[in-house]
C-alpha cells in the first residue's frame, strides 16, 4: 500500500488519539470532583459507577463508530445508552454535568446535525430539571445553573457544529487522498505502459536498421555464392568472407541496441568514417559506385546527431539495395553553420512521391493498402522505412526531405540544426 493510501486513516487514528486523551482528562476530572462533592456517599458510588460504565460503552462501541463513520442501528443504541448513563450520573450527582463537555463531541460524532443538537440541549437543561425535580433548591441556585444550562447549550451548538466540520473535512481529504492515490496508480500504469511501448519501437527501429538490412544483405550474398561456387570460386570466397563480416558486424551492433549502448561503428571512429565504411559496404555487397564525401569543416557532434545520421545512411542504402535498381549512389556529410546535413542520392528507378504520401495518409487511417511508397522506395518492415527515419530526426529537432521522380531516381535529406540536436542530447 503506497503512503497515500495509508495517510487518510493514519490521520484519522491521529485525530482520535488527541480525542482520546481529552476524554480520559475529562474522566479523571469529573470522577474527581464527584468524589469530592458534598452529596451522600450511595449517590456518589452511583454517580462514579455510571461515569465509569461511559468508558467501556464508549471503547466497545462507540469509538470504532466514529473511526469508521458508518451509518447503522448502532448510530442510535450508543447515544440513548450515552444519554441514560449521563441522565444516571446527573441525577446522582449535579456535579457529574460537567461531563457534558465530553458527551456533547461524542453525540456530533455519532449522530447526524439535528438529532445530535436536540440531545444536546436535553443533556444541557438536564441538571436543571435535576435540580428543580429534587426540591429545597434556593431560587438564585436554580437560576444560576439555569443560566449555565443556557449557556451550555449555546457552546454546544457551536461546538457540535465545529466538531460536524472537522468530521465532514475529514471525509472530504480522505476522498481526495484516495482519488490522489487512484489517480497516481494510472498515471504509474500509464507511464509504464508507455514505457513498453516506447522500449518497443526502439527495438523495433533498431532491428530494422541493423538485423534485419544485415539480414537482408547476407541472403543476397549467399544467393550470390550460390550462383558462383562454381564457375567463380574466388569470386565465392570473397562474398562468403563478406558474408563473416557483415555477420560479425550484426553481432556487434545486437549486443549494443539490446544494451541502449552507442552503436559499434561510432564507439572508436567519427561519424564520417562510419559512413564512410557504410559506402564502402554497400558497395562490396551490390558492385554499385558509391561515392562518399564530406563539405564543411568536419568537428564534433552530440551522438544522438551521429546515431541518427548513420541510421539514415542505413536506411537509405538499404533502399537503394532493395528498390532502386540504381547505378551509382551519392552521399554527402554537410557542416554547415549551425547544422549538419546528409543528403543520399541515387540514379535508380524513383517513385511518385504524390501517391506516396497519399498511400501513407491512407495507411494512418487504417486503410487497407499499404501504399505504393513502401514498395517503390520507401523500405519495408512494416512501417520502419523512411516512417521511422523521418521520426527518428524529429526526435532530435531535424527535418528529412525525399525528392522522387519515377525514372529520376530518389534523394533522401536529413538536416539537423546543432544548437537544438545539443539541447537535447544534454
Amino acid at each position: 500500500m503506497t503512503r497515500e493510501a495509508r495517510r487518510a486513516p493514519e490521520a484519522r487514528v491521529r485525530w482520535f488519539g488527541l480525542w482520546d486523551s481529552y476524554f480520559v482528562i475529562c474522566y479523571l476530572v469529573i470522577t474527581g470532583l464527584v468524589f469530592a462533592s458534598g452529596v451522600p456517599q450511595g449517590p456518589r458510588l452511583i454517580a462514579i459507577g455510571a461515569l465509569t460504565l461511559v468508558v467501556p460503552w464508549y471503547a466497545g462501541l462507540g469509538r470504532p463508530l466514529m473511526l469508521r463513520h458508518e451509518s447503522d442501528r448502532r448510530n442510535t443504541v450508543f447515544p440513548v445508552g450515552l444519554f441514560v448513563l449521563f441522565g444516571v450520573a446527573t441525577a446522582a450527582d449535579l456535579m457529574s454535568s460537567f461531563a457534558l463537555f465530553a458527551v456533547i463531541p461524542m453525540l456530533m460524532m455519532s449522530l447526524a446535525t439535528r438529532p445530535a443538537l436536540v440531545l444536546g440541549v436535553l443533556g444541557n437543561l438536564l441538571p436543571v430539571t435535576m435540580m428543580w425535580l429534587q426540591g429545597g433548591a434556593a431560587g438564585p441556585a436554580v437560576l444560576f445553573v439555569l443560566l449555565a444550562s443556557l449557556l451550555g447549550i449555546a457552546l454546544s451548538v457551536l461546538l457540535g457544529l465545529w466538531i460536524k466540520r472537522v468530521v465532514r473535512q475529514n471525509k472530504e481529504h480522505a476522498a481526495l487522498i484516495e482519488e490522489l492515490r487512484q489517480n497516481r496508480e494510472q498515471v504509474a500504469r500509464l507511464s509504464h505502459q508507455a514505457g513498453i511501448s516506447a522500449e518497443r519501437e526502439r527495438l523495433a527501429r533498431e532491428i530494422h536498421d541493423t538485423l534485419a538490412q544485415s539480414l537482408t544483405s547476407i541472403i543476397s550474398l549467399v544467393q550470390a555464392v550460390d550462383a558462383e561456387v562454381e564457375v567463380a570460386p574466388a569470386a565465392a570466397r570473397q562474398h562468403l568472407a563478406l558474408v563473416g563480416r557483415v555477420a560479425k558486424e550484426s553481432l556487434v551492433e545486437a549486443r549494443a541496441f539490446v544494451a541502449d549502448r552507442t552503436p559499434a561503428s561510432l564507439q572508436e571512429s567519427s561519424l564520417a568514417q562510419a559512413l564512410r565504411r557504410q559506402a564502402d559496404g554497400l558497395t562490396a555487397q551490390t558492385g554499385l559506385l558509391v561515392r562518399f564525401g564530406v563539405e564543411g569543416d568536419e568537428r564534433p557532434l552530440p551522438m544522438a546527431v551521429n546515431v541518427v545520421l548513420l541510421r539514415a545512411a542505413q536506411e537509405a542504402g538499404a533502399n537503394v539495395r532493395k528498390h532502386a535498381d540504381a547505378r551509382a549512389v551519392d552521399m554527402v556529410l554537410r557542416y554547415g553553420a549551425g547544422q549538419v546535413g546528409l543528403r543520399v542520392a541515387d540514379d535508380g528507378n524513383g517513385f511518385d512521391g504524390a501517391a506516396a504520401a497519399a498511400a501513407e495518409r491512407d495507411e494512418q487511417r487504417g486503410a487497407a493498402g499499404q501504399g505504393q511508397g513502401e514498395d517503390q522506395g520507401q523500405g519495408d518492415g512494416g512501417g520502419f522505412g523512411l516512417r521511422g527515419m523521418a521520426a527518428r530526426v524529429a526526435e532530435i529537432g531535424g527535418v528529412m526531405s525525399v525528392v522522387s521522380e519515377p525514372g529520376a531516381g530518389t534523394a533522401v535529406e536529413v538536416k539537423v540544426p546543432l544548437e537544438e540536436a545539443a539541447d537535447e542530447e544534454r
